[in-house]
C-alpha cells in the first residue's frame, strides 16, 4: 500500500539570499576581526611562534568560509527550498547533493509560530517555526502576508485549540 504525496513546490522568497549574504557577512566579518585582532596582540606580545601560525590558518580557512558562505550558500539554499503545506501533511525539502525532505504528519504539530530578527524585518519576511513533541522545523523567508496566512492554515488543520499554542496568530 503506498499513499501518493505530491512533491513540495512552494519557494522561499528571493529576498532570502539579500538575508543571508547580510548576516553570513556580518558574523564572518567578526571572527575575522577576531583573528586579526588576536595576530597583531601575537607579535605585539611575543606570543609562542606557533599560535601566529595557528591563527593564520584560521584566518585563510574563514576567509574561505566567508567567500562560500556569502556568494555561494545563500543562492544556493534559495534555489533549492521547496515547502507544501496541506491538510495531511507539512512537507519541507532542500539540499541538492544531500536532499533532505522532512514530511509533518497535521496531527503531529504542536505549535506554529512566527518568528523575525532585524535583517528579516527590512525585508519583511519572516520564518515559519512548526513544532511537534519531538523536535522543531523551520521553514525560512516567507513574506509577511503569506507567513501569517500559511499560520492560520496550519493552526486550523492541525486542529490547534489553544489560543497560546498559537504564539502570536493576531499580530504575525
Amino acid at each position: 500500500m503506498y499513499i501518493h504525496i505530491e512533491e513540495p513546490t512552494e519557494t522561499i522568497s528571493k529576498d532570502a539570499v539579500k538575508v543571508w549574504r547580510i548576516s553570513n557577512t556580518i558574523g564572518h566579518l567578526a571572527a575575522i576581526l577576531i583573528i586579526a585582532v588576536l595576530v597583531v596582540c601575537t607579535e605585539m606580545f611575543g606570543w609562542y611562534g606557533w599560535i601566529g601560525i595557528v591563527l593564520y590558518i584560521l584566518g585563510g580557512i574563514f576567509v574561505l568560509s566567508s567567500i562560500f558562505s556569502i556568494l555561494i550558500e545563500p543562492t544556493y539554499l534559495q534555489n533549492t527550498w521547496r515547502y507544501r503545506i496541506d491538510q495531511q501533511f507539512v512537507q519541507m525539502k532542500h539540499g541538492k547533493w544531500q536532499v533532505q525532505h522532512t514530511l509533518i504528519p497535521m496531527e503531529k504539530v504542536e505549535y506554529v509560530r512566527t518568528e523575525q530578527g532585524p535583517i528579516m524585518r527590512r525585508y519583511g519576511l519572516y520564518n515559519l517555526e512548526i513544532g511537534t513533541t519531538a523536535s522543531n522545523h523551520i521553514i525560512p523567508a516567507i513574506p509577511a502576508e503569506e507567513a501569517k496566512q500559511l499560520k492560520g492554515q496550519i493552526a486550523v488543520y492541525a486542529k490547534i485549540q489553544d489560543e497560546d499554542a498559537v504564539e502570536g496568530a493576531s499580530d504575525a
